[in-house]
């Protein structure tokens, strides 16, 4: 068992093609509103079917405020090393430090030649990458004195001026298959990042052992180096292979990654907006689960682990519910109401004597997360509508903007948000493939007025997002078409956070207390 005790990330890797450049940035933008942690692009210069990278990373740093950003990874032989530096550092600065550095050595050499780059022979290309990761690291070392000095086999540096800095330690990751590549990512990178296509069984933990090796000659801790993977695969009712079936199927293969092999950063490559949010709303958080609750302290040795689903089944400390629902603070921008929210029903009180484990909490506290996601993006659409009144950004932008966000998506009939992670967490029982809702119902009958009464409101939420729609479109052609958009969205406002809260307060604890067992 290899695991370095990262911090999970989870994010995705999204073709920069450039027959769509929207549909490209809505992507990025689409997987920071779905809670994914880091955008990344691939870095191919020479084909013209793609968006330049590092112009495209600029623009969608612009666009996001959160998510982290890197070129998965960045082609050495046509991005001189000491400019590259300074790109890096930057669009660091102007991030707010998001952006990390993914480098690779070359590859396609045919197409790098023909693009002005130098051919190389693999061992050139590893020590031209050992000598561009020095000039960097010089560039970015302000505290450093006089100028940046490599008088390499292929980079010459010589007195070049240092900075700027980026606005945190960003971080160098490594794309390496091939034992000197690993040896160089042990000796002298931040992370190890191939892709699983490219691997054969076994490759993970070879692979390991080289950069761990290295690592440690070079006077280095192993944990020092981030083990990062690009994945691909397929959601599916049944399995056929590895990352091709269940969401379940998909927890434990990661977790698996995890424990095993030390990955801590899972990236997937997908251009599929449904495949991202399921990533994102469904494994990434089941997986965070397993693997917290593997290193605890309780948790069993590793030799006797049973399969990654049912780790977490014994061992685990219980106290009192702590999820905090977010409440509703009673403030409404719109003289409309959708609905009479003093006749809402109320759900049985907790028992307060009843006792939960950190998983079961957890599954509560996911309800609240991804409720917090779509607050997140009514607050954009707000900022959207504003960018339209000042004629920063025309309608029908503000529409693919608005059609890409999790609200949008959602079809508001059977509360997804909830069945999505209790159909994760409950992979080996009988309610894996069966809706949240008919499950609650079904456990604890005294919900079902509650139930119904949210399954009503999801379908008024839904017209209520069909009208903002339409006020977007009225805007174009009627005088007032202003005071009926900001009208439709302050609707939209008061409807959402009511019926957030009113959800939170009453499944949060049922979700907790029965969708566990």
């Amino acid at each position: 068992m290899t695991d370095y005790g990262h911090p999970l990330s989870f994010g995705a890797f999204i073709t920069p093609a450039n027959a769509d450049p929207a549909r490209t940035v809505d992507l990025a933008v689409l997987s920071e509103q779905v809670g994914l942690d880091l955008v990344s692009f691939q870095d191919h210069p020479y084909q013209p079917a793609f968006l330049d990278t590092w112009t495209l990373l600029s623009y969608v740093a612009a666009r996001t405020q959160r998510v982290r950003l890197a070129a998965n990874v960045t082609n050495l032989p046509l991005r001189p090393p000491a400019v590259l530096a300074r790109s890096v550092a930057s669009l660091d600065l102007l991030s707010g430090g998001r952006v990390e550095l993914g480098l690779g050595a070359g590859g396609f050499w045919d197409a790098i030649e023909a693009m002005g780059g130098r051919r190389l022979t693999g061992g050139q290309a590893v020590r031209s990458l050992e000598e561009a990761i020095d000039v960097i690291r010089q560039m970015w070392d302000v505290q450093a004195r006089g100028g940046v000095r490599v008088d390499g086999e292929f980079h010459r540096v010589w007195g070049a001026k240092r900075g700027p800095a980026p606005a945190h330690r960003a971080e160098i990751w490594l794309g390496a298959y091939k034992p000197r590549m690993l040896a160089l990512t042990g000796r002298a990178a931040d992370g190890w990042l191939p892709s699983m296509p490219y691997l054969k069984p076994g490759d993970l933990t070879a692979g390991n052992t080289i950069v761990d090796e290295a690592a440690q000659e070079a006077g280095r801790s192993p944990s020092q180096v981030r083990r990062l993977l690009n994945i691909t695969g397929r959601f599916a009712p049944a399995s056929r292979g590895p990352l091709d079936g269940p969401v379940g199927q998909w927890v434990e293969e990661l977790a698996e990654l995890a424990l095993d092999e030390g990955v801590s950063v899972f990236i997937l490559g997908s251009d599929d907006p449904d495949d991202l949010r399921r990533f994102a709303a469904e494994v990434a958080p089941a997986v965070r689960e397993l693997v917290a609750a593997e290193r605890s302290p309780s948790a069993p040795a590793a030799a006797s682990r049973p399969r990654a689903a049912s780790v977490t089944r014994t061992g685990e400390a219980r106290g009192p519910f702590a999820v905090l629902p977010t409440p509703d603070d009673g403030v409404r921008r719109s003289d409309r109401r959708v609905w009479d929210e003093s006749t809402r029903p109320t759900g049985p009180a907790p028992d307060p004597e009843r006792t939960y484990t950190a998983r079961e909490q957890a599954a509560g506290q996911h309800l609240v997360d991804v409720h917090d996601a779509l607050r997140a993006e009514l607050a954009q659409i707000h900022d959207l509508i504003d960018q339209v009144a000042a004629g920063a950004m025309d309608v029908g932008t503000a529409r693919s903007h608005i059609n890409t966000m999790t609200m949008r998506q959602n079809n508001w009939t059977l509360g997804t948000y909830c069945e999505s992670y209790c159909r994760v967490v409950t992979t080996h029982h009988t309610i894996e493939d069966q809706s949240m809702f008919p499950h609650l119902r079904r456990r604890d009958p005294r919900l079902a007025p509650v139930i119904d009464r949210l399954e009503e409101e999801h379908r008024a939420i839904h017209d209520v997002l069909e009208g903002v729609d339409r006020a977007l479109v009225a805007f174009v052609s009627r005088p007032d078409g202003m005071a009926e958009l900001r009208a439709a969205v302050d609707l939209l406002t008061d409807t959402l956070l009511s019926h957030l809260a009113y959800e939170e307060r009453e499944l949060v604890e049922p979700i907790a207390r029965l969708g566990m067992h």
